[in-house]
């Protein structure tokens, strides 16, 4: 068989697209930016790009536009995402609440997103947070910890939690998923309607700690000391 520059190209920008995507999906479940929309879209793109090449089925650059019920529901998720920010109650001293993005509190649990705490010095605030599905990555390594107990829930119909605790704070966890895994410090349940609850020995007498309560209908939770 004749192979030339021309064929060979042929066969490299499906390859590329097939590892960007991969790329940007795994920089999406490191928390490293990218993304499982446009990641996933140009996996399967470059796949079939090249399945047309080993001549398995007819497939070309111009027919992506075949692929226009993902893009419809990617870009669907993508305005979701960012027209209805979820409802993020902060909670002060005593009886008083204040809500961050009111203007949506209304449909709060009507929202696909993804949650990160993981920036330099952050600072933790009793929080609650509620939505449809999304990712949660919280780093607790980076982040400024009031000396007082910080209540933080999680209330999500779909989603991955995952979270850093360093060592030396003092928690206590309530996790329950409908249908799903938790894995807290070693462990570990899953399967259906599981539940797991962990506490740190000196929790009570610390006066610098973390209260978690975490509920998925569906997805997976996970805590990790570092």
């Amino acid at each position: 068989m004749d192979f030339n520059g021309r064929d060979a190209w042929g066969y490299i920008y499906p390859s590329l697209f097939i590892l960007f995507g991969i790329k940007w999906m795994i920089d999406r479940m490191k928390h490293r930016g990218g993304s499982y929309a446009w990641g996933s879209f140009f996996f399967i793109f470059g796949s079939l790009l090249l399945l047309d090449r080993f001549d398995i089925i007819t497939f070309t650059f111009g027919d992506v536009f075949k692929l226009w019920p993902l893009l419809i529901i990617y870009f669907g998720f993508q305005f979701i995402g960012n027209s209805f920010k979820p409802k993020v109650i902060i909670q002060k001293k005593g009886n008083h609440e204040e809500v961050i993005d009111a203007e949506y509190s209304n449909s709060s649990f009507f929202t696909v997103g993804n949650h990160e705490f993981n920036k330099p010095n952050w600072k933790v605030e009793p929080t609650t947070i509620k939505t449809l599905a999304g990712d949660f990555y919280y780093d607790f390594s980076k982040a400024y910890i009031p000396e007082k107990e910080i209540p933080i829930t999680v209330n999500a119909l779909a989603g991955d939690v995952h979270i850093l605790i360093p060592e030396n704070i003092e928690f206590q966890i309530k996790a329950s998923v409908k249908a799903g895994d938790i894995d807290i410090v070693g462990q570990t349940v899953d399967g259906i309607n599981r539940s797991l609850s962990y506490v740190t020995p000196n929790y009570d007498t610390a006066t610098r700690k973390l209260n978690f309560t975490l509920k998925l209908k569906a997805g997976s939770i996970r805590v990790d000391l570092v």
